[in-house]
């Protein structure tokens, strides 16, 4: 996944999210409806969230030292998850507190027309950010679907995206069926029912992000197509006989370190061993670019049958 698009993503999202924010306070303040209030709430949050993404980005750049020797990558991870739970506080349980209280005290709406008129316009304006991540995924998610792909995804930024202003739009929606129950019935608890919809979306949005940023931050391994191109990379180079087992894991959304031992002959000498490592990990690194870390170590092909021998591990030495 483009790293450049995700972040083109993002500020197209902040861009439409900041307009759309004003123009909800805006409305709230002559209607006094609870879903739009959500509504705003939830665009600050959204555009507090994209800030944090631009500035984890930024901050995941500084230059491996001492003290982090594989870089400061997972540090978009980070910024990741605390945007899960910023939309968990923030967006979602304001929301519900808002809708839970406005149907206990309802209120009818003032100058209806306008919160409608704000709504609409946010539609179209989450929807052309939307369609911004949404064409950015489909660069690189091939044949899997949306879900699949946030799901499989290694850089947090665009599934980020794609989730919230799914969720806006879902929300934008919730509000105005909210609006315009509360406007035909009289009833202005339809409108705190649009209200705890939207938080209950929110809710739901960020219990899952923060699902899938605790998986990044433990450490994922590369994807299964980028195993199968790393194992075919190797044991196509020169001088490797196979593969003996093989692990990967991201140290950060664009830095993959792979550790392998591989098999070669026994009749090698040291210089041969040395040229065939050399071999392997330039051929490993034209076919995953990703593969920042790589670290190989020589071994004697004991047999494949050894290798079985430890459960769930493609490994023949008991001490790997």
């Amino acid at each position: 996944m483009s790293t450049e698009g995700g972040i083109k993503a993002i500020i197209a999202a902040l861009v439409a999210n900041i307009g759309i924010a004003i123009s909800k306070f805006v409305a709230f303040a002559f209607t006094g409806s609870s879903s739009m209030l959500s509504e705003a709430i939830h665009s600050v949050a959204d555009s507090g969230n994209q800030i944090l993404l631009l500035v984890g980005n930024k901050r995941a750049k500084k230059q491996a030292d001492e003290s982090h020797p594989f870089g400061y990558g997972r540090r978009r991870y980070v910024y990741g998850f605390i945007v899960a739970i910023v939309l968990f506080l923030v967006g979602g349980l304001f929301s519900l507190y808002e809708g839970i209280h406005k149907w206990q005290y309802p209120e009818p709406l003032e100058d209806w027309w306008i919160a409608v008129l704000v709504l609409v316009i946010a539609i179209g304006l989450e929807s052309y950010s939307f369609r911004t991540a949404f064409r950015e995924a489909n660069k690189s998610r091939g044949k899997r679907s949306l879900f699949g792909f946030v799901k499989a995804a290694r850089q947090p930024e665009l599934p980020v995206i794609l989730l919230e202003d799914a969720g806006a739009l879902t929300g934008l929606v919730l509000a105005l069926l909210g609006v315009g129950a509360a406007v035909i019935t009289g009833d202005g608890r339809f409108d705190a029912v649009g209200a705890m919809g939207i938080g209950t979306l929110l809710i739901v949005i960020a219990i899952f992000l923060a699902i899938e940023m605790t998986a990044m931050l433990v450490g994922e391994s590369a994807l299964p197509e980028e195993v199968a191109a790393i194992r075919t990379a190797l044991e196509d180079s020169p001088g490797v006989e196979r593969v003996i087992h093989l692990r990967t894991v991201h140290v950060g959304p664009d830095e993959l370190l792979v550790a392998a031992k591989i098999a070669i002959l026994d009749s090698d000498t040291g210089s041969q061993i040395s040229q065939a490592i050399n071999d392997a990990e330039a051929s490993l690194r034209i076919a995953v670019p990703s593969a920042k870390y790589i670290f190989l170590e020589p071994d004697l092909d004991r047999g494949r049958e050894a290798d079985s021998r430890v459960p769930g591990l493609d490994v023949q030495d008991p001490n790997v």
